[in-house]
């Protein structure tokens, strides 16, 4: 999954992006590389970011049931 796509699906996964220091996320060119390729030029391990990503989102999916 590129950037894009998952910024298209999930705009709130921006915050968790931006924590984990990918802050080029708003950049052209990042919106068409994969989560993978990005993590991997920050230093970041994509393991771990999809974790988070994955926590994150299922937290506020949790939150918006829980309001209905």
């Amino acid at each position: 999954m590129t950037f894009g796509e998952l910024l298209n699906m999930f705009p709130e996964s921006s915050g968790v992006l931006v924590k984990s220091g990918m802050h080029c996320i708003g950049c052209p060119m990042a919106m068409a590389e994969s989560l993978e390729n990005g993590a991997l030029a920050h230093g970041i391990n994509p393991d771990d970011l999809i974790r988070k990503l994955n926590t994150e989102l299922n937290e506020k999916m949790n939150q918006k049931k829980n309001e209905k």
